[in-house]
């Protein structure tokens, strides 16, 4: 499982990508249907929307559209997961939907909620894993992690408290699921990452090894010229 899950094979990558793509959209599916609170992201969007007559839908694009603007100065790029993230997590959402209904008693739908949360977070090691991409918002929280140093639990925890916050005070709608995702999805991620092998410092890595590789030849041509010196005496 280690193997096809730390490959560079591109049909594993691709597997894991719509594999996780696929969860995400359910775990969506089934934290709407607990109906005890939206997600931080979609509270924010539903605020704006409410603030400014636009579409949820509409509102969310354009959220993530700003989003995938912070990635400019945290120097991320957009992959195939980008897009495949934008595309397929709403129709998967919709899938999920149409196939799961609502709990009547209200432990169910903490059930149903908390089993949504803790397949999100999974999914989302899943597809970051597969290195073709994050979602703007997960890309947004691994450039930061990156770039800060810190780990993912206090980097995706403090995003989602954030966007909360203003979500709420434009007028989404917030509930104790709410409370529950912003609290509990970053360590949730940070603990996924580390089950499915999946290390967000690797490009750094790979880099000062490619460095290190490029300065090692230098040596070994000095100590050629220096034997033919000796040998031409």
């Amino acid at each position: 499982m280690k193997a096809f899950l730390t490959t560079d094979n591109v049909f594993a990558r691709v597997v894991r990508l719509s594999a996780g793509l696929f969860a995400y959209g359910v775990a969506i599916a089934l934290m709407i249907r607990g109906n005890i609170g939206a997600s931080p992201w979609d509270v924010f969007g539903q605020g704006v929307s409410r603030s400014t007559s636009l579409s949820f839908g509409l509102c969310t694009i354009i959220i993530s559209a700003a989003v995938l603007l912070l990635w400019i100065p945290l120097r991320q790029r957009p992959g195939i997961g980008t897009v495949a993230n934008a595309v397929l997590i709403g129709a998967f959402a919709d899938l999920g939907l149409a196939f799961i209904s609502r709990p009547s008693h209200v432990a169910l739908q903490a059930l149903m909620f908390s089993a949504g949360l803790f397949l999100l977070a999974l999914a989302t090691a899943l597809y970051i894993g597969a290195g073709m991409g994050p979602g703007p918002r997960d890309g947004l929280m691994t450039g930061l992690v990156r770039v800060t140093g810190r780990p993912v639990w206090q980097i995706r925890t403090g995003l989602e408290l954030v966007v909360v916050v203003v979500g709420f005070f434009l007028g989404g709608v917030v509930g104790i699921g709410t409370l529950a995702f912003a609290v509990a999805v970053g360590p949730l991620t940070q603990v996924t990452l580390k089950w499915l092998h999946v290390d967000l410092h690797q490009p750094t890595i790979r880099r000062a090894q490619a460095g290190r590789a490029q300065i090692r030849p230098r040596p070994q041509r000095r100590r050629t010229k220096a034997i033919r010196r000796t040998k031409a005496t």
